[in-house]
């Protein structure tokens, strides 16, 4: 009985100690919370991905690389030495059932492929037909250099005209896309234009390049044309990069002038910038001076002549800026 009355008579006065040092602690709990909430508001802790997407604002990354870097460079090279590969000392092999491009389109037509649809069925079933020779790649060898090279001049281009996702571009003769893919995939949707005449081209481009590179939903504006017409891409437009590849040189003089007089109002002022390769003969053929004066009637300025070195080959193509100096 003894130890239960003072068992007792403890708890009682533990009660009214109790009460105090709650509200102590509280206090105590309340100020330290104040304490690491103010320092965690001011630290510069690293940010979190959720707070590194601030930095996008309507995809337009503040920080977008475009061109390969050196670091890269070596990277591939060390990895390349690190597994002890020699591309001369090997013939690449194919599959169980080799076949070359001639063999596969012969067994697409012959045989409709492995399993193909024919008839009513396969307009039932098949979203998108595609013709052998764009299944093959055949479109891919229709250049005079290699179709890898398309990368390269979209870096040259993307970085001497500083474009960001949110540009618009406009390439005359974009062909097949070889240049435009990897413009569609950085601009936002709708950004990149096309003026192109030859219909295979075009064909291979929205058949079987924009499909099966997932990028139907970047909506690039293409349209055929042979005359240097650019109305169908709206009064109001803006160009941050007008280009010519391998295009000029293959039109007549008066016709390119008359594509460039056209041009001028669609392209921005002092910061857009048009790239014309390979060279500038409806332009050199009049004569320096004449050039020079004939541009400058249009409102045109020559930033002179670039080269650009391909990463994948022993190459360079050689580019012509122009810039807008009239607003």
């Amino acid at each position: 009985m003894a130890v239960l009355s003072s068992s007792s008579s403890a708890m009682q006065k533990g009660i009214v100690v109790t009460v105090p040092v709650l509200v102590l602690t509280a206090s105590l709990s309340a100020a330290i919370f104040f304490i690491l909430s103010s320092s965690l508001s001011s630290c510069s802790c690293p940010s979190s991905p959720s707070s590194q997407s601030d930095a996008i604002v309507g995809d337009v990354r503040s920080e977008e690389r475009v061109s390969t870097s050196r670091e890269d460079i070596d990277w591939v090279k060390d990895l390349i030495r690190s597994n002890g590969l020699h591309m001369h000392e090997n013939v690449l092999r194919k599959g169980i059932n080799p076949r070359t491009r001639e063999h596969q389109l012969q067994d697409l037509i012959q045989y409709k492929g492995i399993s193909h649809y024919v008839g009513d069925e396969a307009s039932n079933r098949t979203a998108l037909p595609c013709p052998g020779e764009l299944l093959v790649e055949e479109h891919h060898s229709n250049y005079g250099e290699p179709w890898a090279g398309g990368r390269d001049v979209f870096e040259f281009l993307a970085e001497s005209s500083r474009l960001k996702p949110n540009a618009r571009v406009l390439e005359i003769g974009c062909g097949t896309l070889r240049v435009g893919l990897h413009f569609i995939r950085y601009l936002n949707p709708g950004n990149f234009h096309c003026l192109e005449k030859d219909e295979l081209s075009l064909m291979a481009a929205l058949r079987y390049e924009l499909p099966s590179q997932g990028l139907l939903h970047k909506r690039p504006l293409i349209v055929r044309r042979d005359d240097m017409e650019f109305s169908k891409f709206g009064s109001g437009v803006a160009y941050d990069l007008i280009y010519a590849s391998a295009v000029f040189l293959h039109m007549p003089d008066e016709l390119v002038w008359s594509g460039v007089e056209r041009l001028v109002d669609k392209l921005k002022p002092y910061e857009g910038r048009m790239f014309v390769s390979h060279n500038i003969k409806f332009c050199s053929r009049l004569g320096g001076e004449r050039c020079t004066e004939r541009l400058a009637s249009l409102g045109l300025e020559s930033l002179g002549r670039q080269t650009h070195d391909s990463l994948l080959f022993n190459h360079y193509e050689i580019w012509f800026g122009f810039r807008r100096i009239k607003g």
